[in-house]
């Protein structure tokens, strides 16, 4: 069973990731999975490898260098943060199939919300959906941390947002890249129930997975 958490909104990135690293250094093999459940205050995050000059104007936006894979994103209001808190080595998961997982889990939301034609793409890791002349378009970025055989940080999904900050990188570290969320998409769905919906198709994919159902 995957505990599943609410942070009161919007969330300071720092006081999150410094709570998720708490958490997996504290755990043990007996603690439970958990899944939180963020809204940001806007923030510019780094990734591990994150190059600096992805970031084309930061403004009055914050930088913050994380400790997760991937380049750099953006985070902010009307964005739903699904940090998941999962013991790999409990449920014999390698990263490479736990990113597929994520994706998995991001795909049911979107297929059960009209978009039929949510995919991956090859080499970049998330989510997308194809827009005009089937350019894709990114809908959710990923990035992972792995720590004692434990997961942590997870997948942001763009529900109904202010989409200008990412004009201001390099998405993921791509030139040109464009970033939608549902609203753009056409689907209108109230902030919470996206997320409820999310930690719902991420649980089902974990627990499927610890049971042999693939």
């Amino acid at each position: 069973m995957i505990n599943v958490k609410w942070w009161a909104r919007p969330a300071e990135y720092l006081d999150v990731w410094q709570a998720m690293q708490a958490f997996t250094e504290a755990r043990d093999g007996g603690t439970p999975d958990e899944i939180w459940l963020v809204e940001h205050r806007p923030v510019y995050t780094l990734g591990q490898a994150g190059k600096p000059e992805h970031i084309l104007n930061s403004g009055s936006i914050p930088v913050v260098q994380s400790n997760r894979g991937g380049q750099v994103t953006y985070h902010g209001p009307g964005q739903v943060l699904a940090y998941c808190l999962i013991d790999l080595r409990r449920l014999g998961i390698y990263a490479k199939e736990y990113v597929e997982l994520l994706e998995k889990g991001v795909i049911g939301v979107l297929k059960e919300l009209g978009l039929a034609r949510a995919c991956c793409k090859a080499g970049a890791p998330g989510v997308y959906v194809p827009m005009e002349q089937d350019d894709l378009a990114k809908i959710a970025a990923l990035g992972i941390k792995i720590r004692k055989g434990c997961a942590y940080h997870g997948v942001a999904l763009n529900v109904a947002m202010d989409l200008s900050p990412f004009l201001g990188i390099n998405p993921c570290g791509y030139e040109g890249l464009r970033t939608v969320d549902l609203r753009t998409c056409g689907i209108s769905i109230p902030f919470e129930q996206a997320g409820d919906l999310l930690a719902l198709r991420l649980s089902q994919v974990f627990e499927g997975y610890g049971s042999g159902v693939r």
